[in-house]
C-alpha cells in the first residue's frame, strides 16, 4: 500500500502549500484507490500492479477528456485536465522511449517466432504484461503492427 500512503503524504503536503489543482487530482487518485480497496471481493492491499492500472485509467480519462475540450474550444478546461493527467503520471514508473520501446517488442517477436500480422495476438498478450505500466496500450499495439507489416 506504498502508493496510497505516498498519496496520502502529498495531498497533505499539497493542502499545506495551498497547490489546489494538485490536491483535487490526489483526492481524485485516492478516492479511486479506496474505490478499488473497498469494492466486492477485493483484497484488504492493493496491489502495485492494480495501482498502476488505476492511475493509466485515471491519466487516459483526462487526455481523453483533453481531446474533446480542445476540439470544442473549452481552452480554461482543457488545461484543467492536461495539469491533472501531468500530476497523476508522476506516481507512474518511468515511460519507455521509442527506442526502448522497439528494442523490447522486437526481442519479442524474435522469442515467439512471429512473423506475420497474424501472430500480433500472441505479442500483444506477451507485451501488454511485461511493458505494462511502462508504455500505453495504444504506443504498444502501433509498434507490433509497425515491426510485424515489415
Amino acid at each position: 500500500m506504498v502508493l496510497f500512503e505516498q498519496i496520502n503524504a502529498d495531498i497533505k503536503s499539497a493542502m499545506k502549500a495551498g497547490e489546489a489543482d494538485k490536491l483535487m487530482a490526489l483526492r481524485a487518485v485516492k478516492s479511486e484507490l479506496l474505490l478499488l480497496k473497498t469494492s466486492a471481493g477485493a483484497k484488504d492491499e492493493i496491489s502495485e500492479e492494480e495501482g498502476i492500472k488505476v492511475l493509466q485509467k485515471m491519466v487516459k480519462q483526462r487526455k481523453d477528456s483533453a481531446e474533446i475540450y480542445k476540439t470544442q474550444n473549452r481552452d480554461d478546461l482543457y488545461e484543467k485536465e492536461i495539469v491533472e493527467a501531468e500530476f497523476i503520471q508522476a506516481y507512474l514508473p518511468k515511460q519507455m522511449t521509442e527506442t526502448e520501446l522497439t528494442d523490447a517488442i522486437t526481442s519479442m517477436i524474435d522469442k515467439t517466432g512471429a512473423v506475420s500480422m497474424k501472430d500480433m495476438g500472441k505479442i500483444m498478450g506477451i507485451a501488454s504484461k511485461e511493458l505494462a505500466g511502462k508504455a500505453e496500450g495504444k504506443l504498444i499495439a502501433a509498434k507490433v503492427k509497425e515491426l510485424l507489416s515489415k
